[in-house]
């Protein structure tokens, strides 16, 4: 029996996608198709691109100040070239390693001291079985944050001044000698631990979240096998978000050499300024209160500062994926 002939269309292989593309009118025709379909996401995706243009790319324009011997009436591209000479000037200044050295102390200081903090409330907050009591503890404990760091400092200022302050009158009260807690002993204390108080409850925010992804069955299982709160949290609250802990931490790292410009310059006095002179200080005092502005040193200034964070960032990184197999890239 003869076997029937296929029809033509049927035997054709079907055409390739680059053809298919083609017949379309190409692919710059098909993403335009595909961005008319999501309109809206596009839409609002445009107002942060067009802040990361403005504000964050733009800007690096500006950096060639940096090597250039600035000056306000011939502008940028006018402006001599100098090379490297400002960040050597830097490198070579007396005040290089004091600055460096006070900002380094202030940062590890706050990182060791404020790191753990967070991770410790969050942890506490998740074991509290009444919903009321842990919802006041956190609002309480957010408030701070959303308070000027102007007005932090003028509560400081009022509340630990050896003229008056509260804390002062209640230390002399108890037979107790009064400290100015602004003097170069103990300005970094007071720096930090108010930062602690300012800062607490909105970093544990993030740790609350990751703590309620963690699987509420582990604790279930956990605790039919006898398992007390302290063995539940240290093998399964804190293996779950310890994700989290490494990202903050290689992010905090990558921070070490910039400080809170603003609180630090609010409480800045001629006795603290020993321990206080940081290196975001000490830019703005060479580019906005010196008496001869130099704009283009204090340009390096900020460009080496923002590479040897980029590198501290890098290390971290390294570091944090030998140690724990996770990182942030």
């Amino acid at each position: 029996m003869p076997v029937e002939q296929l029809p033509t269309t049927a035997l054709a292989t079907p055409a390739p996608p680059a053809a298919k593309l083609a017949r379309a009118g190409g692919p710059k025709r098909h993403l335009g198709r595909s961005m008319a379909r999501s309109w809206q996401l596009y839409l609002l995706l445009l107002p942060p691109a067009v802040y990361t243009v403005i504000f964050l790319y733009w800007p690096l324009y500006g950096l060639q100040i940096a090597f250039r011997n600035y000056s306000v009436a011939l502008g940028i591209n006018g402006s001599p070239w100098v090379g490297t000479a400002n960040v050597r000037q830097f490198v070579n200044s007396y005040e290089f390693w004091t600055v460096v050295k006070n900002t380094l102390i202030l940062n590890a200081y706050q990182l060791i001291a404020l790191f753990p903090l967070p991770i410790v409330l969050a942890l506490l907050l998740n074991t509290v079985r009444s919903r009321r009591y842990s919802r006041t503890v956190q609002m309480i404990t957010y408030a701070p944050h959303f308070i000027s760091t102007v007005v932090v400092v003028g509560m400081i200022i009022m509340l630990f001044s050896p003229d008056g302050g509260i804390i002062n009158q209640a230390i002399g009260g108890l037979g107790g000698h009064q400290q100015d807690f602004l003097s170069d002993s103990w300005f970094r204390h007071t720096y930090v631990w108010s930062g602690a108080w300012q800062t607490l409850g909105f970093s544990a925010i993030i740790y609350i979240a990751a703590l309620s992804g963690v699987d509420p069955e582990l604790h279930e299982a956990a605790r039919v096998d006898g398992a007390n709160m302290v063995r539940r949290i240290w093998h399964i609250d804190l293996p779950g978000i310890l994700p989290v802990m490494v990202t903050v931490l290689i992010l905090n790292m990558g921070s070490m050499l910039s400080t809170g410009f603003e609180k630090v310059l609010l409480m800045q006095n001629p006795l603290n300024l020993s321990v206080s002179e940081v290196i975001d200080t000490y830019s703005y005092r060479v580019a906005f209160v010196a008496q001869l502005p130099q704009y283009s040193y204090a340009a390096a200034i900020g460009l080496f500062q923002s590479v040897m964070g980029l590198c501290l960032l890098v290390f971290a990184n390294w570091l944090a994926r030998r140690a724990t197999r996770e990182s942030l890239f």
